[in-house]
């Protein structure tokens, strides 16, 4: 799904009070928290990933990576704080998504 900007602004206000959920260290991005990843933002379909200070990890390098693999959308990526928004495939978890589409 290709993000409009009014789209993207809607997700931002959305995951402004969001904590994030999901925090890469030292050990980098790896196959088992890119399944987890997948796991929430199918429960969720919007959530927060944050780099630690101690990560070789780059923000952009990550969301691309995360792109790719689970193909999400990237949201906004300040610092080391990623947004990631993917619509859930199961309808009762469909909240966000419906008043994404609507915009």
């Amino acid at each position: 799904m290709d993000l409009r900007g009014k789209q993207k602004r809607y997700l931002r206000s959305q995951a402004h009070h969001l904590q994030p959920i999901f925090q890469i260290g030292k050990g980098g991005l790896n196959a088992a928290m890119v399944v987890q990843i997948n796991e929430a933002l199918e429960k969720r379909e919007l959530i927060k990933v944050t780099l630690l200070q101690n990560t070789d990890e780059i923000a952009e390098e990550v969301a691309k990576a995360l792109e790719a693999d689970i193909h999400c959308d990237i949201v906004q990526i300040i610092g080391r704080v990623l947004v990631l928004f993917k619509p859930s495939s199961k309808e009762k978890y469909q909240k966000i998504s419906k008043e994404v589409k609507a915009i």
